[in-house]
């Protein structure tokens, strides 16, 4: 598999500029995966942490699934690889645990935030609210949120790819 990743248009009005954003940033996510083991995907960054790419594909599916299914539409989806008991559940990977299981999860995820966000207006607001503080978001914020949590992801994915096969890239 080859991860084709578009620059956004330069010229594009708000919600295709941002739409196009978010999805260079999650190209840029399994880009950095592309070409790897799962013995690899699962190599922590640096002891003691857990942080590994397969972590942070974990955490970006129950991200979509929170902001755009969770929040955006009050649907009740449960998280997928965290629990009230482990918080940080999906960066406690195991030798059981594979990319392929993953990246699906991951793609069904954005499926599924494409579709609900394609209902909204970039200024409506969510019919759901954050967990903890009870905010409601409009779609602007959620989409600009969702470009900085991939970006911040992104570069941890940067150095955590350099480390395993020394290969670097924007």
């Amino acid at each position: 598999m080859t991860t084709e990743r578009h620059m956004p248009a330069t010229t594009a009005d708000e919600r295709t500029m941002l739409e196009g954003w978010l999805e260079f940033h999650r190209q840029t996510l399994a880009w950095k995966c592309e070409g790897l083991t799962d013995e690899q995907l699962r190599s922590p960054a640096v002891e003691p942490s857990d942080l590994s790419l397969l972590g942070l594909v974990r955490h970006m599916a129950d991200v979509e699934r929170s902001w755009f299914r969770r929040v955006l539409t009050n649907e009740d989806a449960a998280p997928l690889y965290f629990t009230d008991e482990d918080l940080d559940g999906e960066f406690h990977v195991t030798e059981a645990d594979t990319y392929a299981e993953a990246y699906a999860a991951w793609q069904a995820e954005i499926e599924i935030a494409r579709t609900n966000a394609a209902r909204f207006g970039l200024d409506d607001i969510s019919e759901g609210k954050h967990r903890r503080t009870g905010e409601r978001f409009n779609l602007r914020w959620l989409y600009t949120h969702m470009i900085e949590e991939y970006a911040r992801h992104n570069g941890h994915a940067d150095l955590l790819r350099e480390r395993i096969d020394g290969s670097t890239g924007d």
